[in-house]
């Protein structure tokens, strides 16, 4: 008999099976590990508060870091009351009387400990701008705030409404003329300084003014400083001059923030509109539009609500150039003269404010987050 051929047996190979771990929804893990008896879920409401003071407490001590690293900054910057010494007529013992009464001879913590629980009190200090007559921080400051709010709240609000409805719009209709007319505009904000287009929008209101006149009309825009005597009288009258006041310098500040919110809305649509979810939508013969409003838009929202907290806070530094140019006192102004006459109190009093209105707006800007996408947990 031939020798009949043998064959090796096949070497051993294991093939581990998939671990891959599977995400549950929020309805699957509950019916996975149901709750014990007497245990109560809390609400949404319930969840959002507490989100809400968690983040509040965690933003104390980076305000409380925050501000000790300005104080340590602008105590050890200089002497506030050089110029006071400088001038002619002052003597000596009318400085240290003065830097007595400000507690400018004490160590910096301790100067610190005292400004931070009188600042909490109310008691922001005292300015000493050129050793001049002193005034108190707050109203200054609460003034300034007061009227610089009102400017970058409405330019704010503006520019993420015509922006996110372009962007949303340009997105749609990409490469189309509106998308590349909207393009060009958005470059075109970006690429002039905001002095530019502050100084090219007052004198084009001054024209409009003069031709309005040369027709026998009241002028309307404000291009100095607001309007004397308030927005007193009808109904008609106070909307005339509260538009006319504020238009010009509002126009300016919210131009370049239209153009970052278009942009970003333009692209993160994009990016929504070629998701697989969307595609799924649209197999399903869901209608267009209420794929975009039902299913994108909310979605591409998150990136522009994130620019738009960030963004509020540095608008209130943009202000300067802004209010210089049309003739405002606001936050802008008073943080110009304290640097110029450096005055610590109005310094601090500026710092601590703007910190405290960045760190709120990222806490507002965490909620939303919640709001429009629920697969962000608040819990």
């Amino acid at each position: 008999m031939g020798r009949g051929r043998t064959t090796s047996p096949a070497p051993f190979s294991w093939v581990p099976p998939d671990f891959t771990p599977r995400v549950q929804s929020a309805q699957e893990g509950s019916r996975a590990r149901p709750h014990p008896p007497g245990h109560r879920v809390p609400s949404r409401s319930l969840i959002v508060i507490r989100y809400i003071l968690r983040r509040l407490l965690i933003s104390i001590p980076i305000l409380l870091i925050g501000s000790f690293l300005c104080y340590v900054l602008v105590a050890t910057a200089g002497n506030p009351l050089a110029e006071m010494r400088a001038k002619p007529g002052v003597t000596e013992a009318q400085v240290q009387q003065v830097a007595n009464e400000l507690g400018l001879n004490r160590p910096v913590l301790v100067r610190y400990w005292d400004w931070l629980t009188n600042f909490v009190q109310g008691d922001w200090g005292t300015s000493v701008a050129l050793g001049q007559a002193r005034a108190e921080v707050q109203p200054a400051i609460m003034d300034a705030l007061w009227t610089t709010g009102r400017l970058v709240l409405g330019a704010e609000l503006l520019a993420l409404t015509l922006g996110v409805a372009v962007g949303v719009l340009a997105a749609v209709k990409q490469y189309s003329i509106f998308d590349y007319l909207a393009t060009s505009t958005a470059f075109l904000m970006f690429s002039m300084p905001i002095f530019c287009v502050a100084v090219i929008i007052k004198n084009y209101g001054i024209q409009f003014n003069n031709v309005l006149e040369s027709i026998g009309l009241q002028r309307w825009l404000t291009t100095a400083g607001p309007r004397e005597g308030g927005f007193s009288g009808s109904i008609g009258d106070a909307i005339f001059k509260y538009t006319g006041t504020f238009l010009l310098p509002t126009v300016s500040l919210m131009l370049i923030s239209f153009a970052a919110y278009s942009r970003f809305e333009r692209a993160s649509m994009l990016e929504i509109m070629h998701s697989d979810f969307v595609r799924t939508a649209r197999a399903k013969g869901i209608s267009q539009s209420r794929v975009i409003f039902r299913h994108a838009f909310r979605n591409a929202l998150i990136p522009v609500a994130t620019l738009f907290s960030l963004n509020f806070g540095a608008v209130f530094a943009g202000a300067i150039i802004t209010e210089t140019v049309f003739g405002w006192v606001g936050m802008g102004t008073r943080l110009v003269e304290a640097v110029r006459n450096f005055d610590p109190s109005m310094l601090m009093g500026w710092l601590a404010v703007t910190a405290t209105m960045v760190v709120l707006f990222n806490l507002v800007a965490d909620i939303v987050y919640g709001i429009l996408d629920p697969r962000i947990r608040l819990g």
